[in-house]
């Protein structure tokens, strides 16, 4: 599984940078490289959209090392997205997000 994640933002320029060190403190704290990709980004009413493709390597430590306890959704695709909005949330992002994909 790799999940695919949209993620939208008024404020691309200051959130883009706090997004990849997120990303990077999370592939450090499961012990893996190349755990996600960020995909370009695109404007729409005033808001500018971009993807995260999670690897399934790294899927597959979050699921596993109960860093998703807690998280709330009934399904595993809800539990993973609420786990990595409040885990952008925690490290100062204020970026929206929805799940795109989780196969």
């Amino acid at each position: 599984m790799n999940p695919l994640f949209q993620l939208s933002t008024r404020s691309y320029e200051k959130e883009i940078p706090i997004v990849r060190q997120a990303l990077a403190d999370l592939e450090t704290e499961c012990n893996i490289h190349n755990g996600y990709k960020i995909g370009d980004s695109f404007e729409k009413f005033g808001w500018t959209f971009f993807n995260i493709q999670i690897s399934e390597e790294l899927t597959k430590i979050i699921e596993e090392s109960g860093m998703m306890k807690g998280a709330l959704g009934r399904k595993i695709e809800e539990q993973m997205t609420n786990f990595m909005g409040h885990y952008l949330e925690t490290k100062g992002s204020k970026v929206r997000i929805k799940m795109i994909n989780y196969g």
